[in-house]
């Protein structure tokens, strides 16, 4: 059965089972874990955390009243996530709703039982999460956010828009496991258009903060900023940084192009936690998260800053401008 036909059979059935009483007790209502990788104060985390409780709303499950949604912030921090995961999977809350890989793969080893939703995790399959998207089986489905493969497009529209790059710089987190196949791809884009990749394993702000000022006065060098919870914590400094020390720079998400980043190429992301309400539903009512296929963006967009590109003396080429699907004025 092809994804949308079966998206339609799991949609028709949860239409068939009776709304959840609004009038049930706090004691029985349902619970829902929600595990951000944002600072609690982070309006990008906000945004997400309040598009998933709306979108709930709307399929009849209010929080405070027939669910209980527990969330937690865990800021990119390695032992928040084992914390904060180990406090919802000995609950136990009756769904946990996870974005980042780092977090998926905490949880992944203290529950096959519990129904994980994930989101902004890349390439699932490679980083083991599962064995292939249509039938996840077990515990655990969701939304990727990327194929580790666009990391040759982040170096195409780099090089596209910074012609005089002849190195660039990648700020891996080696705590990502999808982030070194998102190097590989990097550094085969890069053998074609002659561009010399640095790797840089960082561990916190202060190892971001030693790679990026590795390379600062080096004209010719480039950065690309992998998705996951370390860069997106300290995308301020990173974003500030790229500015003063004039380098050319491509992000995963448009948050980043808006706060000042040069370029973004990636996919919407709320339009991901929207879906993702969608599944924690399916759920409730019944249906086993395996049986949900995963699903992968079938669009990625393009957002150029002009202003960051003028402070940088770059010409946007007209063709390049022309297919970008927003621009930051």
């Amino acid at each position: 059965m092809r994804r949308r036909d079966f998206m339609k059979v799991i949609a028709g059935s949860a239409a068939a089972l009776p709304l959840p009483a609004r009038a049930q007790q706090h004691d029985q209502a349902r619970k829902i874990g929600v595990i951000m990788n944002y600072e609690a104060t982070d309006p990008e985390g906000k945004t997400r955390f309040s598009t998933l409780r709306e979108q709930l709303a709307k399929r009849g499950w209010a929080d405070g009243n027939n669910i209980q949604v527990e969330a937690r912030w865990a800021a990119g921090k390695n032992e928040l996530m084992l914390s904060y995961a180990t406090q919802l999977v000995s609950q136990p809350a009756d769904v946990i709703v996870a974005n980042s890989t780092p977090l998926l793969a905490v949880l992944r080893q203290l529950t096959n039982t519990i129904p994980i939703v994930f989101l902004q995790v890349a390439d699932p399959v490679s980083s083991g999460f599962l064995s292939n998207y249509a039938r996840p089986g077990g515990n655990i489905t969701g939304f990727t956010d990327f194929d580790t493969s666009v990391g040759g497009k982040w170096v195409e529209v780099l090089k596209e828009l910074a012609p005089s790059v002849n190195r660039v710089l990648v700020l891996l987190d080696p705590n990502q496991p999808n982030h070194h196949p998102f190097l590989h791809a990097i550094q085969s884009a890069a053998s074609t258009v002659k561009l010399q990749v640095i790797a840089a394993e960082v561990h916190n702000g202060a190892e971001i903060e030693q790679a990026l000022t590795a390379i600062a006065g080096q004209s010719d060098c480039g950065l690309i900023v992998l998705p996951g919870p370390l860069n997106n914590t300290h995308r301020n400094s990173i974003i500030q940084f790229a500015a003063r020390a004039h380098v050319p720079a491509v992000y995963p998400y448009k948050y980043y192009a808006a706060d000042g980043g040069l370029l973004y190429y990636g996919v919407d992301q709320i339009d991901q936690w929207s879906k993702a309400a969608e599944y924690v539903n399916f759920i409730l009512r019944g249906e086993k998260p395996g049986d949900l296929p995963v699903q992968a963006p079938n669009k990625y967009e393009l957002v150029i800053n002009l202003k960051a590109a003028k402070a940088l003396g770059l010409t946007v080429p007209p063709l390049m401008l022309g297919r970008a699907d927003g621009v930051v004025e």
